[in-house]
């Protein structure tokens, strides 16, 4: 009688193991064979990262094997198991890999087919085409797109993280937990406070740890309130804590405080030089939000400057026209911000927004330095233009006051909208369209990993009406979420394709503006992406025909712009691919903004954000109306004070840290694809950012500012933090 060698390997996560009895059937062109309990006698099977091995003997010859069954049935209590793969060997010696990467929960049946990709046309046999079919069927009842608010990208129809199918939550809930995350960040830079005397803690005296420091406020504050609540002391309490909590610092230094138990190099240097208007301007090229800096091409309306008040700072003894005419003037205009409403949550303390319009100059040495600051949209002589020639705290608060706008700007328009929302948003599309077997679900599986499953925790728990968002940020409590209405505008397919959105603002030339790196790194990494999707293509796709005829691809297309785009033709999102060239460009869109994109805006957080005056989450007081009056006990008082403080420096540092066992660029360990092209077209890939790598590496090296974020050893393959 025939018999089949199968081996079935399963995950390495926590908890991929399981106790339930599995079966398998074979299904093949000649025939289907019995369900097989695959199982060694006194042997523990499908243990976590586990490969078994089973002869299963059938009564007749069964063909051409198309499919595999398996059936997962109770042993004791419902045991969900992670398969990767399973592997046929057959009687004439042949070998079929099996595919999966794929929970199994409770008692179920999976149906999976061997690891070729194959696009709808080439399947001719009617029971993969029906495989196809109800494959796309159940996913498309999985994977239903809901408003989260109106305006918004649509996202996942699913309340909290444990709503979602089971295939796309996190292996471990507890690393996505952001209440969590920030009492870590907590205790790895304050004290612990457990045996922490109470009343010494509220006096600011020392403590058994030592000094008390800022973040362990928040650490405090989580403890102290659960134990004032189960004490029954609460009310006795509350006035006393809060207080100490809404306080002032007492000036910059003592920003120290919760900021020098984990500095680095960059962090370091920011907190040294945040005054000094290089550094101030160069965080515009390479810092958190690089997005946002224009060649000025003409003064806007808005800003009255004059050649007069900037004279001091053009080095070229040209006009200030004259300067625009040759390039030499940049332009950072938060007008999205103007009328936005600040953070009321707190009735206690009063935050406030402003909408900077900021002119920078390049000066002879090539370097971006500010040179005029309007801190609100309407000129007038309650809004004066802030200048360097002014006196030196009228200046620092206008820098600061941009440095905040930069802030929200980057959380909720250049990380939330534009990597986050649309890298769900490819996903989302990606899962209801697309089959398994497809070339492009394969390609794009590793990039959407754990994407739709950090966004649901977000809007569970950081985003959502009195989240972790509304604690520290002047734009919470609802601001947050009319940015991203009015900035779906400005949400472009264009904006998304990176040579293109540099080139729309002016910067794209090297020699002009070459201290540019996250350009210049950028550019490296669009073109390795984009030329390995092109082998890709190349070998599932013929010509532009086979591309237009793709129903599958074409609904995927459709949904994107359809849903999370909501229809908006303004968008340019196209509603269907007709060539090779636009899916190779289209493809590299969806990979770039979920790996490098979000790498450029996210892993630098800590590094440019945690020292509090350079990127305050929220000010206390009205931006100044007008000159020579400000000073630096009154900036003290402007800035956030200790408790919002301690809320946004864990924020920072639990954003900016990688997952557990990452998964970065080019590699691809779960092998969705079995055909020797594409493995060979992986590893060209994987050559091609190793030397991009090289490139970072040499350049940074002795840079009292390396730039990395965008080196392909730091870039993690999805948005999933």
């Amino acid at each position: 009688m025939p018999s089949y060698t199968v081996t079935v390997a399963t995950g390495s996560q926590w908890f991929a193991g399981t106790d339930d009895y599995i079966y398998l059937s074979l299904v093949g062109s000649a025939g289907c064979s019995e369900k097989h309990l695959l199982d060694k006698p006194f042997y523990n099977d499908f243990e976590r990262g586990a490969v078994d091995s089973y002869d299963v003997t059938v009564d007749e010859e069964l063909g051409d094997i198309q499919l595999i069954k398996i059936e997962k049935r109770k042993y004791w209590f419902h045991d969900d198991w992670y398969l990767k793969y399973i592997t046929v060997k057959t009687p004439c010696g042949d070998y079929i890999e099996f595919p999966c990467y794929r929970w199994i929960s409770g008692e179920g049946e999976i149906v999976l087919r061997d690891g070729q990709a194959k696009l709808a046309c080439d399947d001719q046999i009617h029971v993969l085409k029906q495989h196809r079919r109800k494959e796309l069927e159940t996913r498309q009842k999985q994977y239903r797109w809901m408003e989260w608010n109106p305006g918004f990208p649509l996202s996942i129809d699913a309340k909290c993280h444990k709503d979602l199918p089971r295939d796309i939550q996190f292996d471990s809930e507890k690393g996505v937990d952001f209440v969590l995350n920030y009492s870590k960040a907590s205790l790895h830079r304050g004290t612990t406070l457990p045996s922490a005397n109470l009343a010494g803690v509220y006096y600011g005296k020392q403590t058994q740890g030592g000094d008390l420091q800022g973040p362990s406020l928040l650490n405090l504050r989580l403890w102290t309130a659960r134990f004032l609540h189960h004490s029954g002391m609460e009310n006795l309490f509350i006035n006393r804590f809060m207080h100490m909590f809404q306080s002032s610092w007492s000036d910059f230094a003592d920003f120290e405080k919760i900021f020098v138990r984990i500095s680095n190099t960059i962090s370091e240097r920011v907190m040294n030089h945040w005054q000094e208007d290089l550094m101030f301007g160069y965080q515009f090229l390479n810092g958190c939000n690089p997005v946002m800096i224009q060649r000025c091409l003409k003064l806007p309306d808005n800003l009255p400057v004059t050649t007069e008040m900037v004279e001091c700072s053009l080095e070229r003894q040209l006009t200030l026209e004259q300067e625009i005419e040759q390039g030499n003037i940049f332009i950072v205009d938060f007008k999205l911000l103007d009328g936005i409403d600040a953070n009321k949550t707190d009735p206690c303390t009063l935050q406030f927004l402003a909408a900077p319009i900021c002119l920078l100059y390049k000066n002879l040495a090539n370097k971006i330095v500010p040179i005029a600051i309007q801190l609100n949209q309407v000129p007038g002589e309650e809004n004066p233009i802030f200048l360097p020639s002014d006196a030196k705290y009228d200046w620092l608060l206008a820098k600061i006051w941009v440095r905040s706008s930069d802030f929200h700007v980057h959380q909720t328009i250049t990380h939330l909208l534009r990597t986050h929302l649309v890298s769900e948003v490819f996903g989302i599309a990606m899962y209801r369209q697309l089959p398994a077997v497809h070339p492009i679900f394969k390609l794009l599986v590793a990039h959407v990993r754990f994407t739709i499953a950090i966004n649901t925790k977000a809007r569970e728990q950081l985003i959502c009406e009195y989240g972790l968002f509304d604690k520290a940020n002047a734009t919470g409590g609802g601001g947050h979420v009319q940015m991203v209405q009015r900035a779906m505008q400005d949400l472009t397919y264009t904006s998304l394709c990176f040579p293109e959105a540099i080139k729309a603002r002016g910067m794209d030339n090297a020699e002009d503006i070459p201290y540019y790196f996250y350009r210049d790194d950028g550019l490296l990494v669009w073109e390795a992406i984009k030329t390995f999707v092109a082998e890709v293509v190349d070998i599932y796709y013929e010509g532009d025909q086979v591309v237009e005829e793709d129903q599958e691809l074409q609904d995927f297309v459709k949904d994107v712009y359809m849903y999370g785009m909501r229809g908006r033709k303004a968008s340019g999102f196209p509603k269907s691919i007709k060539t090779k060239e636009k899916l190779c460009e289209y493809l590299t869109v969806v990979i770039f903004t979920a790996s490098a994109q979000h790498a450029a805006v996210n892993f630098g957080q800590y590094d440019w954000c945690s020292w509090i005056p350079n990127a305050p989450p929220t000010m206390r007081a009205p931006p100044p109306t007008a000159k020579g009056v400000v000073t630096i006990e009154q900036i003290v008082e402007t800035l956030p004070d200790r408790g919002r403080s301690c809320w946004h420096l864990g924020a920072v540092w639990a954003l900016s840290q990688f997952q557990d066992n990452e998964l970065f660029l080019g590699m691809y360990p779960e092998e969705h694809f079995v055909e020797k092209p594409v493995k060979e077209a992986m590893a060209r890939f994987r050559k091609n950012l190793d030397s991009i790598v090289s490139v970072i590496a040499e350049r940074n090296k002795n840079k009292k500012l390396p730039y990395y974020y965008l080196s392909p050893d730091r870039i993690p393959n999805s948005v999933a933090i």
